[in-house]
């Protein structure tokens, strides 16, 4: 049967099936159905479960769905569904679940939604909703999960109780237009995991009250108006669950975190993931990063960073993202980050990190590239060191990065030649040597390098052939410019 086929008939049946049977759960997901829902649902007056993500739907939402008032879950993510989310659907008193996650959907929240007194996971990230926090949602004492991130919600969210949610796990009011301080009221849900605020227009200092949230792994303050950088990294420090802390672009115009009791404190054991780019910060990189022995993404593009790269990162033994660029560092390549562990040996199956982010992390920190993850692992082992003052030599050290992915050295004032020991690099997807004052010619062991997706030497000095490889050769002659 062909897929049109198939798609037609199962929908038929969705309008039909309410005449012969008495549902109570349908599961449309992860297939290739696409036009409008089908009207039909609410004559299924058992249906609890409504399942159909992962399609290509389109439309609105049929009116009818809301008479299936025995529902207790709607999950339609990653769809083009449109409109506004109707009023009717205080009338699914029984709701635990809503998942609209990365639709089309658009208009205001329904007022009365602090009505579904049931509800425990909100996911209705990913749209184009607008208005202010329904006041009413506070009702939903029972809420889990709640994640408003990348709409149009708008108000000023420190004057919001958010002590009713006393399940509350995940908070996810990513990129959105909220104004005030860091809500007081949050720091009674002590349950909390996760936190993201980034990418609103919130102001103001982390209060010490923070540290009242045990649980607390995941916390993004980023593109804010947050000040006060020192001290609030010294609060955060004493979070001894974080694993994933996100400032890029707050704190603007700061120095780099520094203080003689950071040193001196062990904080961060377990952070995993530290992003602090864009924000114009100045300053040397701090010694204190040298004690975060569970690093593992380490995000400092975008800043005033002065001063060398201090030989201490080669010591951190998970460290396998690195991100300097865009800054005014200065000094050589440190040998020392060719024997970071992370690029140099496999590991073992019982030892690959299988830490799970626990929101989706959306950041710009890879080399020309966003991601959007939610294991560690995903994310490409990189060194980039680009748009800096660093001088002399490429080691040939470098042979020993075997696992790396992305190697960005470009607009820097490298000088020697390209050493032919790159070509050991078999899992080399970017190399960005352009705009250094690298000489000699292209080593033709380079023909090698069989995942290059980016290859770059323009604006330097280099002379002789261009080594003859399919895959050096598809990238034209614009990267090779001013060789």
């Amino acid at each position: 049967m062909k897929r049109e086929e198939l798609e037609d008939l199962t929908w038929d049946w969705l309008q039909t099936v309410s005449d012969e049977v008495l549902p109570v759960l349908l599961d449309f997901s992860s297939n290739a159905f696409g036009g409008n829902l089908a009207i039909g649902l609410g004559k299924c007056s058992e249906l609890q479960v409504f399942r159909a993500g992962h399609n290509n739907l389109s439309g609105l939402l049929p009116e009818d769905i809301y008479n299936a008032t025995k529902l207790e879950e709607i999950a339609l993510p990653i769809n083009s569904l449109c409109g506004a989310i109707s009023d009717k659907i205080v009338n699914l008193t029984n709701l635990k679940i809503l998942d609209l996650y990365l639709n089309q959907l658009s208009g205001k929240l329904p007022l009365n939604l602090g009505k579904l007194s049931k509800l425990k996971f909100v996911t209705i990230d990913f749209n184009n909703l607008e208005g202010t926090f329904p006041a009413s949602l506070m009702n939903c004492t029972n809420l889990v999960e709640l994640r408003l991130g990348f709409n149009n919600f708008e108000g000023d969210i420190s004057m919001l109780n958010f002590s009713k949610f006393s399940q509350l796990t995940k908070l996810d009011l990513w990129s959105n237009n909220f104004i005030g301080m860091f809500p007081v009221s949050l720091y009674s849900c002590r349950y909390l995991k996760a936190i993201a605020l980034t990418g609103n227009h919130l102001e103001g200092q982390i209060q010490t009250e923070i540290l009242s949230l045990k649980s607390l792994s995941f916390l993004t303050l980023g593109y804010n108006r947050f000040t006060n950088l020192t001290g609030t990294m010294k609060i955060l420090m004493s979070c001894k669950s974080l694993h994933t802390l996100s400032l890029i672009g707050s704190f603007f115009g700061e120095g780099m975190p520094f203080d003689d009791g950071m040193v001196d404190f062990d904080g961060f054991q377990n952070l995993r993931l530290l992003n602090m780019a864009g924000s114009n910060l100045t300053g040397e990189i701090p010694i204190w990063l040298s004690k975060l022995k569970n690093l593992g993404i380490l995000a400092l593009a975008l800043n005033q960073i002065t001063g060398p790269i201090p030989s201490w990162l080669g010591n951190l033994p998970r460290l396998f993202f690195i991100n300097l660029s865009y800054n005014r560092i200065s000094g050589e390549f440190p040998k020392q980050l060719c024997r970071l562990p992370r690029f140099v040996h496999e590991p073992i199956a019982s030892h690959v990190d299988q830490y799970e982010f626990e929101l989706p992390t959306y950041n710009n920190v890879t080399v020309n590239q966003t991601f959007l993850q939610f294991k560690l692992s995903f994310v490409p082992a990189t060194i980039d060191l680009s748009n800096n003052n660093i001088v002399g030599d490429i080691p040939t050290e470098i042979r020993q990065l075997h696992l790396l992915y992305q190697l960005a050295l470009s607009s820097n004032n490298f000088s020697g030649v390209i050493p032919d020991q790159i070509s050991n690099l078999k899992n080399l997807e970017v190399l960005d040597l352009s705009m250094n004052h690298l000489s000699g010619r292209i080593p033709s062991s380079l023909a090698s390098l069989n995942f290059l997706k980016k290859f770059n030497v323009s604006y330097n000095n280099l002379g002789g052939p261009i080594p003859t490889s399919t895959q050096i050769h598809i990238f034209g002659c614009m990267w090779f410019f001013g060789c």
